[in-house]
């Protein structure tokens, strides 16, 4: 987990941020430098569930909330990723937009 430790608005207006991360959590960006996306776990706001299926419902399914679904449309692959936190684990989906 990190935090914010200073925010100012550079001369093109746009914010030039410095974070303070643990170690594990500046390996979780696997040495990549670009295409960085910052997100605070309190922002969260929507609650869904986890759909599970088939033989010891081995087969799980994260179930999209209904305020999210509006003019979802998708091609191609998605990606995900996985971290595995103390007491957490947060799974970040990332997919094309048809649009």
């Amino acid at each position: 987990m990190g935090r914010i430790t200073n925010a100012k608005l550079s001369k093109e207006e746009d914010v030039v941020i410095e974070v303070e991360v643990d170690y594990q959590e500046a390996l979780n960006l696997g040495g990549n430098i670009k295409n960085i996306h910052l997100f605070s776990e309190d922002a969260a706001e929507l609650k869904t569930n986890i759909s599970q299926r088939g033989a010891n419902e081995a087969t799980k399914y994260f179930l999209i909330p209904k305020e999210l679904r509006k003019d979802l449309e998708m091609e191609g692959e998605v990606k995900c990723q996985k971290i595995d936190l103390e007491g957490k684990t947060i799974f970040i989906f990332v997919l094309e937009n048809k649009k």
